[in-house]
C-alpha cells in the first residue's frame, strides 16, 4: 500500500504574474530569469606560505529578464518609452510565481529598477507566430520570499494573437515599396547603467549612462530595391552625412494590418550596406537583397492600439 508523502512536494513552474508600481500587467509572461542577491567572494593570500583566506565582499543583484507577449503590456511599454526619452524613473513591483493550479508559490519584490535592455523579436512576413518581446531590468533592492496559497490570474497565450511577427511595416522618408520588406532581424536597445557602492550600503545605487541603438538588418525582394540602390549610389558619390540620413518608422500592426498597435519612430537613419543574398541557378526562389541601417535614435510612439502618447 502506497504511503502518502509528508512535507512539501515538488511542483512544476506554471504561471507568472507581474505588478509595476501597483498596476497589474496582464501581459503573458513566458519566462522569468534572474533577480537574486549574490555576494562577491574575495580570495586573499596571506603569509609566507601563501595561504589563502576567503571572505565575503560587496553584494549585487542579478538583472531580471522577462519574456512577455504584447497584449496587456501597456505598463511595460510605458516604462520602455520613458527610458528611451531619458525620463529615467525607476519602477517598483513584484513578480509572482505560481504552479499549474494558479496557486502562488513565491514572490520576488523589487524596487528602484532600471531597464538595461529591450529586445524586439525577428519580424518575418512568412511567419504565423505570435512573438514575444524581452526586457532586462536591474533592481537596486529585491526581496525573495515563499508566499503560498493565494490565487493568481490566468493569462493565456491565445490573447497574444493580437500581434503576429508577420504584421509590420517599414517606412523611410519618401522611399517607395519599403512596405514590401519581408524581414527585419531581431534587435536590442541597450541602456547603460553605472553601479555605485556608497557608504555602508551593501548593494549599489544605479545611475543611467548612454543609450545604444542597434543597426537594423532588413531583407526585401530585389524587384523593390530601386530606391535603396539609388540612396546607396548617392552616398558613394559623396552625399553629405547630414543630407544622406532620413527618418522613418516600424509599425507593428494587427493581424489584418488595419490598425497600428504601436510603432518605433526611427531618427537619423543611414544606409550602412546593401548586398544581394546568395542564389543558385535554376532555383525557384525570390531574389532578395539585404540592407543594413544605422539608427541615431529611436522612440516608442503612442498609437490607438495601446494608448501610449
Amino acid at each position: 500500500m502506497a504511503t502518502k508523502p509528508s512535507g512539501p512536494r515538488p511542483y512544476a513552474a506554471g504561471h507568472f504574474e507581474m505588478l509595476l508600481d501597483g498596476h497589474k500587467t496582464t501581459a503573458f509572461l513566458k519566462s522569468v530569469d534572474g533577480g537574486y542577491q549574490k555576494q562577491q567572494v574575495i580570495d586573499e593570500p596571506t603569509g609566507s606560505e601563501l595561504n589563502h583566506i576567503k571572505h565575503g565582499g560587496a553584494w549585487d543583484i542579478d538583472p531580471i529578464t522577462i519574456d512577455f507577449g504584447l497584449a496587456g503590456s501597456y505598463e511595460v511599454l510605458k516604462w520602455i518609452q520613458g527610458s528611451w526619452r531619458h525620463a529615467w524613473g525607476t519602477r517598483n513591483g513584484e513578480i509572482i510565481h505560481a504552479d499549474f493550479n494558479l496557486k502562488q508559490t513565491f514572490v520576488q519584490e523589487f524596487s528602484d529598477a532600471m531597464i538595461l535592455e529591450t529586445t524586439f523579436p525577428t519580424l518575418d512576413g512568412s511567419s504565423r507566430e505570435a512573438p514575444n518581446m524581452k526586457v532586462t531590468f536591474q533592481p537596486e533592492k529585491i526581496v525573495v520570499k515563499q508566499k503560498a496559497g493565494a490565487q493568481v490570474s490566468a493569462v493565456g497565450g491565445m490573447k497574444q494573437k493580437s500581434w503576429l511577427s508577420s504584421a509590420f511595416r517599414l517606412t523611410l522618408g519618401t522611399m517607395q515599396h519599403l512596405s514590401k520588406v519581408n524581414k527585419i532581424e531581431s534587435f536590442t536597445i541597450k541602456q547603460g547603467v553605472k553601479k555605485f557602492y556608497v557608504g555602508m550600503d551593501r548593494f549599489p545605487t544605479l545611475e543611467p549612462t548612454k543609450i545604444e541603438y542597434p543597426n537594423l538588418v532588413c531583407t526585401i525582394a530585389e524587384a523593390y530595391a530601386a530606391d535603396l540602390y539609388k540612396w546607396h549610389e548617392e552616398i558613394i558619390k559623396g552625399k553629405s552625412e547630414k543630407t544622406g540620413q532620413i527618418d522613418g518608422s516600424i509599425e507593428f500592426l494587427t493581424p489584418d494590418r488595419g490598425t497600428t498597435l504601436f510603432q518605433l519612430n526611427l531618427y537619423e537613419v543611414g544606409l550602412a550596406s546593401i548586398k544581394m543574398l546568395p542564389t543558385t541557378a535554376n532555383e525557384d526562389k525570390i531574389k532578395r537583397v539585404q540592407f543594413e541601417l544605422f539608427i541615431g535614435r529611436m522612440d516608442l510612439d503612442g498609437t490607438k492600439g495601446l494608448g501610449l502618447e
